[in-house]
């Protein structure tokens, strides 16, 4: 029933129940993939270069695929790839900032250090090295992994600084003195505070991972055997499908991108303001 309920106030917000319709459809979408009729994988299943029409609701390509059952497909590999780096860069990201923001000295220096050279380096160069490298053996897993390992950076120092805050308030030192242990603090204390602000910061790498894999793509450094929303974009303009009068083709991935990457920002918005504590006071004085 608390979920229920939590799930209702949610979606008294315009902004979350729009990016919740979208990201349902988007869900349905990958659903549907495992009930395909067409192998992702194989070309001239279906006459080449049909614009959308019955039974091919969103047209087919020039290698004789169906692009809407290949949509299925692009969208849950995009999906399961972002949250494999959202996940990964989470991971990392919480370490560092949390050992960082409240150990403080020596072991605060490292870590920012660290942090810091991730963020000066050029890190798209080193990205489109690697994946260039192991462009062929660049599984979907891997390149999530890739990708979460280059990107928790940024919010590992912003995780620092909720933590370097939060270490000064008087329920620090109340529970230091009560003797509580810095694992107990943390997690206990910090994390009410801090989920607001992972969560927000994993929608947000769930996005940039999704764009990267976009970029990799188009500049043919990915695997491209893999059906995903850059793979999509990037056959079409192999075969030049713009020019050709093919707008069926290069649309349908270009607006699925733009509706999922406005669905995450505007989700990401609304529950961060949802689980913030000082909007939950404010929501109780109000009731």
């Amino acid at each position: 029933m608390e979920r229920m309920q939590v799930l209702k106030d949610l979606l008294r917000d315009t902004r979350f129940r729009f990016g919740f319709i979208v990201l349902l459809v988007l869900l349905t979408l990958s659903i549907l993939s495992f009930f395909s009729p067409y192998n992702p994988y194989l070309w001239n299943q279906v006459p080449r270069d049909l614009p959308p029409h019955w039974p091919h609701i969103l047209g087919t390509n020039s290698m004789g695929q169906d692009i809407f059952w290949k949509l299925t497909f692009a969208v849950r590999n995009s999906l399961v790839m972002s949250l494999i780096a959202g996940l990964v860069s989470r991971i990392i990201a919480m370490i560092v900032g949390m050992i960082a923001g409240y150990k403080g000295g020596a072991a605060d220096r490292v870590l920012t250090f660290l942090s810091d050279s991730f963020l000066v380096i050029p890190l798209f160069i080193i990205i489109v090295l690697v994946a260039s490298i192991v462009k062929g053996r660049l599984s979907l897993p891997m390149l999530g992994l890739l990708l979460g390992v280059f990107g928790w950076a940024w919010d590992a120092r912003v995780i620092r600084s909720q933590v370097l805050s939060l270490r000064e308030r008087d329920f620090t030192y109340t529970a230091l003195l009560s003797g509580s242990k810095a694992l107990s603090i943390v997690f206990k204390e910090y994390l009410p505070f801090l989920i607001p602000l992972i969560f927000a910061t994993l929608i947000g790498n769930m996005s940039w991972a999704i764009g990267m894999e976009i970029t990799l793509a188009i500049l043919g450094v990915s695997n491209l055997d893999i059906p995903t929303l850059g793979t999509m974009l990037q056959w079409s303009i192999n075969y030049q499908a713009l020019l050709l009068g093919y707008w069926w083709w290069v649309l349908t991935p270009v607006l699925t991108s733009i509706f999922l990457f406005i669905a995450l920002y505007l989700i990401s918005i609304s529950i961060s303001e949802y689980l913030d504590p000082r909007m939950r006071i404010q929501r109780i004085g109000q009731a």
